[in-house]
């Protein structure tokens, strides 16, 4: 599954995206820097009602969100692992926790510890088309 946009459309995309994968939990954003992982997220979780003001977690590792339109106060926990050094730091720091939650995780830079991601983690590709337009592509779904 692919969507390819620019950022007037993101959040039609997000929305879109939340519906395909609509009972998926983990999501792990594979991209370079600057490809708009943060920035595709923040759309995800306007998407999913989250009322909380999204910020990128480089530094806090994990920032944790309700969300939920319905009013049940679910959990979300968007985690960057950029400054993560390898996986025995991420469980160190309740990533691995977090993983298996049973709640949903918007993971940015997953490969810094791709061995404590569940098996049905669905990945997910962003990458940079041209200054204005983003490819996002699915995996394992």
């Amino acid at each position: 599954m692919e969507w390819i946009f620019s950022l007037d459309m993101i959040n039609e995309v997000a929305k879109n995206f939340r519906t395909a994968t609509d009972g998926k939990l983990v999501f792990a954003f594979h991209g370079q820097m600057g490809a708009g992982k943060t920035t595709f997220i923040h759309a995800l979780c306007d998407a999913m009602g989250v009322k909380d003001v999204v910020g990128s977690p480089t530094f806090s590792i994990i920032n944790e969100y309700e969300y939920d339109c319905s009013g049940t106060g679910k959990v979300l926990f968007h985690m960057d692992l950029y400054r993560i050094k390898d996986e025995e730091e991420a469980v160190r720091t309740g990533v691995e926790d977090a993983l298996f939650s049973g709640c949903v995780c918007l993971v940015e830079w997953p490969e810094r510890a791709p061995g404590i991601f569940p098996e049905d983690t669905v990945h997910v590709y962003i990458e940079l088309v041209d200054s204005q337009t983003r490819r996002l592509k699915i995996t394992d779904i």
